[in-house]
């Protein structure tokens, strides 16, 4: 497997500030059990940083317990081989388009990589959507995967023709696979009580196994750079 390509954040990164030192602040004030919006703000206000550093420090620094709780659940596709698997779809696919957009993409403490673009609500589809599912289908036949269970956000536009077309690429690579659009799609993949492929906090802290599908395929990409916050410093 390609090697992780991280990139650390410059010096002089958001108007001469040190976004760096900020996510030690953010990192310190959550490990003694600050409110993460009240400690976000605080640091965002002593180091004068705009809506976009903010953005970068909330998707990727975390409290260290709950960052190894994080870690712990998450394993290689490679290693879930056969079992069935959920996908949380919105989620990965826009992760992965981010990485293909060269938008910016962030390693979280926790061990997701997860985009900072905020596009989740304003998704529509796009050229780049049929090839992040193209590149989503071939690495899930590539490790084994299967059978796989795809659910998106009913409210978000067009998830139907979304489910559709995801079932034909992968069925089409001879993936076992089911596509839906639902209202609720955490609740679809809780029921299913399987490995679930997500970097959504709150649906990582609820299921027992994780893959980082989007991450997995980012991380074989050497042109697709990803903001490290240095939580191993």
């Amino acid at each position: 497997m390609v090697a992780y390509h991280l990139f650390t954040l410059p010096v002089n990164m958001d108007k001469g500030l040190n976004l760096t030192e900020a996510s030690c602040d953010f990192r310190y004030l959550l490990a003694r059990g600050y409110a993460r919006a009240a400690a976000l703000a605080l640091v965002g206000n002593r180091y004068h940083l705009e809506h976009n550093a903010r953005q970068i420090l909330h998707r990727g620094v975390f409290a260290p317990d709950a960052a190894r709780g994080r870690q712990a659940k998450l394993r290689h596709l490679r290693d879930l081989a056969g079992q069935p698997l959920g996908v949380d779809g919105h989620n990965v696919l826009i992760t992965l388009e981010c990485a293909l957009r060269r938008l910016p993409l962030v390693a979280g403490d926790d061990g997701f990589i997860r985009d900072v673009g905020q596009v989740s609500g304003a998704f529509r589809a796009s050229p780049y959507t049929e090839r992040a599912l193209g590149l989503l289908g071939d690495y899930l036949k590539l490790q084994g995967a299967g059978p796989v269970h795809v659910f998106y956000d009913a409210p978000l536009s067009k998830s139907g023709e979304l489910a559709r077309c995801t079932r034909e690429l992968w069925a089409a690579r001879g993936l076992a696979v089911t596509a839906a659009a639902v209202p609720v799609p955490e609740r679809e993949l809780l029921a299913l009580s399987c490995p679930v492929a997500t970097s959504d906090t709150g649906l990582i802290d609820q299921v027992g196994l994780v893959v980082d599908l989007a991450g997995e395929i980012i991380r074989r990409e050497p042109a697709w750079q990803v903001l490290d916050l240095g939580a191993g410093e």
